[in-house]
């Protein structure tokens, strides 16, 4: 099994595997890899460790060398700059009339080049922009444009749930998300109780979706007719997937009153059909949810 380190770069959660080699390494310290982006500095997130062959994507490149007190103050200076960089690039996008949003902005390792972050609702004609920014920056300019995802991943933020976003906090890879999701889990379809920074549908949907569609499968929808073990026939009103069990109201015909009592899916004998209604649960606000899906 080969023998790998794990390696982070600036403020993304994901880890990359390189080949451990000789060097001695603790975790937080500096190195320099190579990667198709070029030489790049990242940090030791994971200390040297065997892992099977297919958890490594091969070829597996080398650390090329421990961060030097010239490598780190070479990011440090990069960073340093990158407030000024963010005004001046505002400022040229802003007097260039282009209908786009500054994202961030970073020096490549090597000092070579400015990569330029934005978001935009369509295709942008930015050649003219670039002209400007490499007159003001004399260095070469890469416009790159993000999704909304790519927005929040790279600032990061406090999601709706009180802590870190996912995607900047501890997600390698973004959640594939769907509005079915939302109904198996009956939550409201209203876009903001299920959308996060980004305006996308939240990640954390996904987490917890394979029990529920579990467990849906085994419980009767909701106003279907069930039968309990004591023979009471009532209508399913509500379900409860984390208890596994079912609000049914009982109607008593003779005396005209009407209970409602929570049985376990254990306690149902018999499971009636719903109205078909309910085999596809609609609301007003699924259209407009689409739009939320990249």
């Amino acid at each position: 099994m080969p023998k790998v380190v794990g390696i982070k770069f600036k403020r993304s959660p994901k880890v990359y595997y390189f080949e451990a080699g000789d060097n001695e390494f603790r975790e937080g310290c500096g190195v320099v890899v190579e990667t198709a982006r070029g030489l790049e500095y990242g940090t030791v997130s994971m200390m040297p460790t065997e892992v099977g062959d297919k958890e490594v994507v091969q070829p597996l490149k080398p650390i090329v060398r421990l961060a030097t007190p010239a490598d780190e103050k070479k990011v440090k200076e990069a960073e340093e700059k990158r407030p000024q960089t963010m005004r001046t690039a505002a400022e040229k996008i802003e007097k260039s009339g282009l209908d786009m949003k500054l994202v961030d902005a970073e020096y490549t390792f090597d000092g070579s080049k400015l990569v330029i972050y934005f978001t935009a609702d369509g295709r942008v004609d930015f050649r003219d922009l670039v002209k400007e920014l490499a007159s003001a920056f004399h260095i070469r300019i890469e416009l790159r444009q993000i999704g909304a995802r790519d927005e929040c991943k790279m600032l990061g933020g406090i999601a709706p749930c009180g802590r870190a976003c996912c995607c900047s906090d501890h997600m390698s890879e973004y959640a594939h998300v769907t509005i079915k999701m939302a109904k198996n889990q009956n939550l409201s379809l209203n876009p903001s109780k299920i959308s996060g920074l980004c305006g996308r549908l939240m990640c954390c949907l996904s987490y917890e979706n394979a029990y529920y569609a579990e467990t849906n499968k085994k419980m009767p929808k909701t106003g279907a007719t069930v039968v309990t073990k004591d023979n009471r026939k009532g209508t399913v009103t509500a379900l409860n997937q984390l208890k596994e069990s079912v609000r049914v109201r009982f109607e008593d015909k003779e005396s005209g009153k009407t209970e409602f009592v929570d049985v376990p899916i254990a306690d149902i004998v018999s499971k009636g059909k719903g109205s078909a209604s309910d085999d596809v649960r609609t609301d007003p606000a699924e259209e407009e949810l689409k739009n939320l899906l990249d």
